[in-house]
């Protein structure tokens, strides 16, 4: 059966606001799409399912932007929930695309790793990779420069992104983890799509790797995973529960304790 999502999305639809500085959430309440202002162009991280384009345009235009200007499209993984939205609207923008490497082959060749089916769906929505990402990259767009850090697990070409923006005068750094599902993780998934069993190791490795970041801005790829509507209404002008760097590593402590009590060993 397919999810309500794709099938209501207009039950999805979330009011877009400003989080800190140039960055917004446009995305629904079950997927994260995050907009950067970069001063010459628009930066979109995430398009969310294709069901939902419609409200991710209309999230764009009603903070005031043009959705016409969104030049870079960043993903932080290759699945349906995140990428589905992306080819209508490069046809709209003409927008560069960005995806890691590994997961270029979702694409090419293997859309029963997109998540469709998962979600009751097939994917037809290909578009093209112009920048296949292997981690390491720092890519700048415009006043906006996003590093780009490889993170297997999820999928194999997961990635996280970090990069500055300024809210009152003060510099804050951003993070978001892109691959922190571990349903691509269970011995049945793993069995039933021929993936190695080393997917987990990689997955415990990147959290490794990410532990030794600070960012003091968190951001989900899905807005459950930074309690996204939480921070947004406990927002007022004094604070801003988004400005938070303890909310990085207490994530990465709860994805490690989550990997331990959900996955047994293989």
């Amino acid at each position: 059966m397919p999810l309500r999502i794709c099938t209501h999305p207009w039950e999805f639809a979330v009011s877009p606001f400003r989080i800190a500085g140039p960055l917004y959430y446009v995305g629904n309440k079950f997927v994260s799409s995050h907009l950067i202002d970069a001063g010459e162009t628009l930066i979109l991280i995430d398009t969310g399912f294709p069901q939902t384009t419609y409200l991710l345009l209309d999230s764009i235009r009603r903070l005031g932007f043009d959705p016409a200007k969104v030049g870079h499209i960043f993903h932080c993984h290759g699945h349906y929930d995140h990428f589905g939205g992306t080819r209508a609207i490069v046809e709209l923008t003409g927008a560069t695309t960005y995806l890691g490497a590994d997961d270029v082959e979702i694409l090419e060749s293997r859309p029963e790793l997109s998540g469709a089916p998962q979600c009751g769906m097939e994917f037809y929505e290909v578009f093209e990779v112009n920048v296949p990402l292997r981690g390491g990259e720092v890519i700048t767009v415009g006043n906006t420069a996003i590093e780009c850090v490889s993170i297997p697990g999820h999928t194999a070409g997961s990635i996280a992104y970090f990069f500055s923006i300024e809210e009152r005068g003060r510099s804050h750094t951003v993070g978001i983890h892109g691959g922190t599902g571990l349903n691509t993780l269970t011995g049945e998934y793993l069995a039933a799509h021929n993936l190695p069993e080393t997917r987990r190791a990689d997955y415990l490795a990147s959290l490794q790797k990410l532990r030794q970041r600070s960012p003091d801005i968190t951001l989900g790829a899905h807005p459950f995973t930074n309690d996204t509507f939480g921070k947004r209404d406990a927002m007022t002008d004094q604070k801003n529960p988004f400005i938070d760097p303890h909310a990085w590593p207490a994530l990465i402590k709860r994805l490690e304790k989550s990997f331990n009590t959900q996955l047994s060993p293989m």
